[in-house]
């Protein structure tokens, strides 16, 4: 896998995450430590707006090094980011009060898709 395709499949697990909530600036750089995926990105919630793209963030609130796989696993709910910072699979450099926001926009993106997923299930109990 390739960054560019790493970026754009994390991108979209975060995307649309309801930050509305969340009424102070976060920025997050995450650094993937992968020979082919590779490289940097950052998560920024700006007025209550969530963006993701492909660059550093030098004003970063906190900074996250981990293995593709590691991301993947706390995007998707399968990894606390906690855990994965205790056991040392991810590290995190900068404002940990702010780094633990991260879950939040975790959970407020699992909440929508389990919604969306009921809302499936319930159009298909109707046909």
């Amino acid at each position: 896998m390739t960054y560019a395709d790493f970026f754009y499949d994390i991108k979209g697990r975060f995307m649309g995450a309801d930050v509305s909530d969340i009424h102070e600036h976060l920025a997050f750089e995450f650094d993937i430590e992968d020979e082919e995926a590779g490289g940097a990105f950052y998560v920024e919630v700006k007025d209550g707006q969530l963006y993701v793209e492909p660059y550093e963030f030098y004003d970063r609130d906190a900074r996250f090094i981990c293995a593709p796989d590691v991301l993947v696993k706390i995007a998707t709910g399968e990894m606390d980011p906690v855990w994965a910072f205790t056991t040392q699979k991810l590290k995190v450099e900068g404002n940990i009060d702010k780094a633990l926001r991260l879950k939040e926009i975790i959970e407020a993106k699992q909440r929508e898709m389990q919604e969306a997923a009921k809302k499936e299930e319930k159009k298909a109990k109707k046909k």
